[in-house]
């Protein structure tokens, strides 16, 4: 099955949990579509090309929950995120006369329940922190909406960009200073798409349900690279590379040669039991892209 077919059944289910019956129906159109395997959103020009129009209860569902929490009516756009990821959950953008007011995350398995959960309460402990370099979003609400848990964020004013070097560096540097007295912390997602520069020369930065603290200093500067190397090489050559590039990495956050190959290494180890624990493997095996650079590393020590 392809990724749009897959995306189309998972948001078959997903409407039918988020925008149940009985109640005043109104039309929609509905995407993802073959051509359009995205989202689904309250598009009214894509009627002449999609064909038929489906009808979305409103009364008892999420979007009437929202307009309660936000004080306001909103219309709700819903992404369809891949049916493969171990963290794939709901995430609407709730709209007023077409402005976004919140990102809205729905944990709806016990996992994904944990991960909402979870970032809401590091939102609210960085929220707290007067952070020089990083922005994160606000909580609006979170709360339970029948069995599911619901965060809702304010919007980040995104635009796209490059991140300098020292930016990420100095955004690396706070995150990891967030732990305090538990030790280092890290985002636990830095990638590319997680992240850009603002107008005043901070980092916006979401997406924080892998928030933790207790890792190795550095551990978000080494995703941010393995994240980048994915995208250009298969997973064995990207963790040969984030090894071998672990220097030039981490060094501009003091640490030397012997320990940045250690914190790459436990990175990629870390990594791995993430995969593990979430039973699911987007980069195969361990044994055919991680094993092989641990059991190297062994036999040179």
């Amino acid at each position: 099955m392809n990724d749009a077919n897959r995306r189309l059944r998972y948001l078959d289910q997903t409407v039918r949990s988020l925008y149940p019956g009985p109640g005043s129906p109104r039309p929609y159109s509905v995407l993802p579509h073959r051509l359009l395997p995205r989202r689904l959103a309250p598009r009214r020009q894509w009627h002449a090309l999609l064909g038929r129009r489906v009808m979305v209860h409103v009364e008892g569902s999420i979007e009437t929950y929202l307009s309660d929490v936000l004080g306001v009516p909103v219309e709700t756009v819903l992404h369809v995120r891949p049916a493969a990821r171990a963290n794939r959950k709901p995430v609407l953008e709730a709209h007023r006369e077409g402005s976004v007011l919140a990102f809205v995350k729905v944990g709806d398995t016990a996992r994904t329940r944990e991960l909402v959960d979870g970032e809401a309460a590091a939102l609210r402990k960085l929220g707290d922190l007067a952070l020089k370099t990083v922005i994160v979003p606000a909580v609006l609400h979170h709360g339970q909406w029948g069995e599911f848990s619901v965060l809702v964020l304010s919007p980040l004013p995104v635009r796209r960009g490059r991140v300098p070097a020292a930016l990420l560096a100095d955004a690396v540097r706070e995150i990891a200073d967030t732990g305090g007295a538990e030790g280092a912390a890290w985002h636990g997602d830095l990638s590319p798409w997680n992240i850009a520069p603002s107008g005043d020369g901070r980092l916006l930065v979401w997406d924080w349900e892998r928030y933790a603290v207790g890792v190795p200093y550095g551990f978000d500067a080494v995703h941010h690279f393995f994240q980048r190397a994915l995208r250009r090489m298969n997973p064995p050559t990207a963790a040969r590379a984030c090894l071998a590039q672990a220097l030039p990495v981490l060094a501009p956050l003091g640490l030397s040669a012997a320990q940045a190959r250690r914190t790459a290494l436990h990175y990629l180890i870390a990594l791995a039991d993430r995969h593990a624990a979430d039973g699911h493997e987007p980069l195969g095996p361990p044994d055919t892209w991680l094993n092989p650079l641990v059991d190297q590393q062994e036999s040179v020590t």
